[in-house]
Formats: structure tokens, sequence, C-alpha cells
């Protein structure tokens, strides 16, 4: 099945239901640079996803939130939350990179307005009708500029001069669980509609947050991402959207699964493009961190810096985003370090980590880079 890329929104549950991936009419890329932009809506709480641990403000401030038992030391002062499995690995490997205590320029603690500044790069929210990764692809060679975002719509950050498609399931209602597994049964003899109707299930259920499941289909979205990307002709920059990281109660089981699944995305990502994974960069970032406090239902509530993530086969070849350290000056947990006397104050810039990515990632003058990128930074 050949569709335009350009001109058509195709329904995940039709295509699984077909029995197929859908195979895109893509233009041939210049180079194999490949980049995955995964944004976490919700505001990830960064000081549990990498754990300064170090800090001596740290066990006391955070109370029944400490969960680094099992996880991986990256240095003296940060440690990995446990359910990164592969991104330890990866960390090991020297192509993992973490920044933290950084922020955009938004210092309020609305997700919409947040999640804008986020994606659309200006300094305040509702400034900018393009985004940063919709300006990026302004600055490669037209045959790289195929863009793709997993998602109902063209996600504000994709949005630019460029054509942009998506992948998304059906918009139709989603059926309650009970008729699923009834429909299920009834297909469960049938040699020809059972193998079709457990594909649709799959494919729908890659719409839910990456934790749903137990993590389970954030192995099956990475796979996913990683058959539109690597073909000679694919997709050449991809945004991943995800949900379910505002944790403002019970946050220490839904975060392990919702980073748990995360982990899975970029794993299976990683095993599925084989050697292509070395020219192939991946940012994970959010529209702002949470409160260093815990809360009194065990979560935590809208704050300020947060952490962000890099992965790529190719980190380690220096520049800016250097792999294997985690990158930070740190500002400290005590209570008269905070921002607001409760979140955790940011010390960079969330852009200015994300422009130094991109420019060592193809090679671009930072400079230049910054000023697509983010023109008001």
């Amino acid at each position: 099945m050949i569709l335009s890329r350009r001109h058509m929104l195709i329904s995940g549950l039709t295509v699984a239901a077909a029995g197929a991936v859908p195979r895109f009419a893509y233009a041939a890329a210049a180079t194999p640079r490949r980049l995955v932009f995964v944004i976490q809506r919700g505001a990830a709480d960064g000081l549990a996803i990498v754990a300064p641990t170090g800090d001596p403000a740290y066990a006391a401030a955070r109370g029944a939130l400490v969960e680094e038992a099992g996880g991986a030391s990256l240095n003296g002062l940060f440690t990995l939350h446990p359910a990164l499995a592969a991104g330890a690995d990866l960390y090991r490997a020297r192509q993992a990179h973490f920044a933290h205590a950084v922020a955009t320029a938004y210092r309020d603690r609305s997700h919409f307005d947040g999640q804008n500044v986020l994606e659309g790069g200006g300094s305040r929210p509702y400034e900018k009708s393009d985004g940063w990764v919709g300006r990026l692809l302004t600055l490669l060679p037209p045959a790289e500029r195929e863009a793709l975002a997993i998602a109902p719509a063209v996600p504000l950050a994709l949005r630019g001069s460029a054509p942009v498609a998506t992948y998304a399931p059906s918009r139709l209602p989603q059926a309650d669980a009970d008729l699923i597994a009834r429909l299920s049964a009834l297909y469960a003899d049938d040699a020809l509609l059972h193998p079709l109707w457990d594909s649709a299930v799959k494919t729908q259920e890659l719409a839910g947050d990456i934790g749903g499941n137990n993590g389970r289909n954030g192995a099956d979205l990475g796979k996913l991402a990683a058959s539109l990307m690597l073909p000679a002709d694919g997709a050449r920059v991809m945004m991943i959207e995800t949900g379910g990281w505002d944790t403002h109660s019970g946050q220490r089981g839904r975060l392990t699964a919702q980073l748990r699944g995360l982990d899975q995305l970029v794993g299976a990502l990683q095993a599925a493009l084989g050697a292509a994974w070395n020219d192939t960069l991946v940012v994970i970032a959010t529209e702002f961190g949470r409160t260093v406090a815990v809360n009194g239902t065990g979560g935590t509530d809208h704050g300020t810096g947060s952490a962000a993530m890099f992965f790529g086969g190719a980190l380690a070849a220096g520049g800016p985003v250097a792999g294997g350290n985690v990158s930070a000056d740190w500002p400290g947990l005590s209570a008269a370090s905070r921002l607001d006397g409760r979140d955790l104050k940011p010390t960079r810039s969330l852009e200015s980590v994300i422009g130094a990515a991109i420019a060592h990632h193809y090679a671009l003058d930072p400079a230049r880079v910054m000023r697509t990128l983010y023109p008001d930074a």
C-alpha cells in the first residue's frame, strides 16, 4: 500500500486490520542522520528519573519517593532510575547523556502553556505558530526533511514550512474493555479474522500511555518508529508523543511503569535500527519538572527544573553532547536552594542543551542552529 506522506492521515486500526504497517512513498535521503523527539507530556519528575542521590538533602527531601536501589550509578552525584535498564546499558556504552536542572524559558506551571513553549521554542506561551523541529527542517537538505509524527495531528513542534505527515490510530470513540474482550473471544477460532483482529487491537493499544499494560506497548512503539525510519527512503525526523507523566498521586508505581515503557521504546528503537542507530539522535524532554517535596498523596506537584535525556550511537564522537557523562551545574535540594522554596532551580536552559545536541548531530554551526530553533533565546 503506497500512501502520500504529505496528504494522508492514516488510521492505525484500518492499517492493522489490513495486516501490515503502511509503506510510505519517501524521497531518498542524502545522509543517514535521523532525529527522534520524544515529548513527555504531563511534567516528568527529573528528580526521580536521574536521582541526585549524592545531594545531602536528597533523602530527607524526597522521602517515600526515594527509589534508587538497583539503578545505575552515573557518577558520585546521580543515580539512574532502576526502570531504565536499557538506558543504563546505553550509558555504559557511552551512548547516553543526561542534562539535569534544565528548563525552558517558561516559569509558570500550566501544562498547556508549558508544552506550547517547549514545542514552539518561544519565550512565552503562544508566541510561535511553528515549532523548533519544524524550523530545524529548513536547515537540512531537502532529502532530509521527510518528517513524521506518531500522533493524531501534527504537533506544534513539527509545524512549519516543510510538509509533515502523521501516523495515528482511529479517531472513533474508544470501545470499552468488555466489548474488546467479547469480540476477541468471538474471533478466537476464526483462522482469517483472528490474526487481523489481534493485530488491530495491538495497534490501538499504541495510542495509550507508554506505561499502559505494564509498559509492554513501549517496545511496540519503538519497533513501529524504527520500521518507519529504517528504510533508505524512510522518514528522517520523527516526533513521538507520550502522556501519563502528571504524577500528582501514587507516583512511585506510576512513574516506574511510565519509565519502563519509555525504556522499552528506546531499547526497541535501538535494536530495530541496527547499524542506523549510529546515525540517530533521540531527544527526550518534558515541559517542566515537579516539586522537590512529596505531597500528601504520595505524588508531586507542578515544578520547574527537570532532566532531559539524549540517546544515540554517535554521542561519544565528542562535541557539546558527549556521551557517558551527566552534566549539571547542580543547584542543590536544600530549602534555601530551591526556586520559590519548592522547585528544583534551573541552572541551564533546555533550549541551549537541545540546540547544542542538534548542532553536534547534524554538524551545523551552533549559533545558526540557536538562531533558527530558538530565535528569542
